[in-house]
């Protein structure tokens, strides 16, 4: 009683089953925005069998956000938050291809608003939040350095912006986070499970910021990402943590190594006593405009040696 073409859905099991039967450790790959389940699935759970499947609604909603000037964004606020609804529900990659930057869309640094230091800023939070948020990664070429034109088959990538400082400095952040993915289990092993992703606060629509903690399999090992989607610096900024530690700034997209204004946390700073956000410590921090920074726990830092605060 289904619309369903059943012998596409079985040619389509039967590929993947003999793709990951014969070639073990092969992806296969579905570009698909419908809300057909388990494209990701087993075939014997039920499912496709597909390795990853696209997540076209993350696309979507963030680049439609990004593109929103940021006095907008707070009446946006659920485009960045309601991806993480159905985030778990199969292995999903998070797109910025081929298709965002043609047809007449520009390239996704023209696409940022703003003045040119904040569509560069943009760019960078844009790409912090997307490597920090459950998902692996796809990234077309030429946007890894802020590439100005839209993307051409018929001419080569714009490899002579790269003598310009903040094309370099979109290069090296994008380096810098390929580095963190590959270094931090927090932002890979539970990719695909709920037990890596935990909202601090989503609900601050006003000032457009969120913060979260991705966890690795060892749920003692995580970072705290804070995000600012405004061109307004935010300080003695409250955030709620798990524990009471030292908590070292690892990130930062506002480095003036990035070309960014370089605001920041000094290397990190301590938790104090101070519930927020109903966890049991908070951070106060400096969250500069339009970035991510990103905090780790050194529980090797004795809590003794922390500046005692004058009465």
């Amino acid at each position: 009683g289904g619309r369903e073409n059943l012998k596409a859905i079985a040619f389509l099991k039967m590929l993947n089953e003999q793709v990951h039967g014969q070639f073990p450790g092969a992806f296969t790959i579905a570009e698909e925005s419908t809300a057909w389940p388990a494209v990701s699935r087993p075939t014997y759970m039920g499912g496709l069998g597909f390795t990853f499947k696209w997540n076209m609604g993350w696309m979507n909603d963030t680049r439609r956000y990004m593109h929103r000037d940021p006095i907008h964004r707070k009446y946006h606020h659920d485009e960045l938050t309601f991806s993480l609804i159905y985030a778990f529900h199969e292995n999903f990659i998070l797109p910025l291809s081929h298709d965002e930057v043609v047809h007449g869309k520009g390239s996704l640094l023209a696409q940022m608003p703003g003045d040119l230091w904040q569509k560069f800023a943009n760019l960078r939070l844009l790409y912090s939040y997307m490597w920090t948020h459950p998902g692996k990664k796809l990234l077309f070429m030429g946007s890894d350095f802020g590439q100005w034109n839209e993307w051409n088959y018929d001419a080569s990538l714009q490899w002579d912006l790269l003598r310009w400082e903040t094309h370099r400095g979109v290069q090296k952040c994008v380096a810098d986070l390929n580095r963190l993915l590959r270094q931090e289990p927090a932002l890979y092993e539970l990719d695909f499970d709920g037990r890596g992703f935990e909202w601090i606060d989503c609900h601050n629509w006003q000032e457009s910021t969120l913060s979260y903690i991705r966890r690795a399999k060892d749920p003692r090992d995580f970072l705290v990402i804070c995000c600012n989607f405004t061109p307004v610096p935010r300080f003695n900024f409250r955030v709620g943590v798990p524990e009471l530690c030292y908590y070292q700034e690892i990130f930062n997209s506002d480095s003036e190594y990035y070309w960014g204004s370089n605001l920041g946390n000094c290397g990190g700073v301590w938790a104090e006593e101070v519930p927020a956000h109903g966890r049991p410590a908070s951070i106060s921090i400096v969250l500069p405009p339009l970035a991510a920074v990103i905090f780790k726990p050194r529980r090797d830092i004795p809590w003794d040696s922390r500046p005692k605060q004058s009465t």
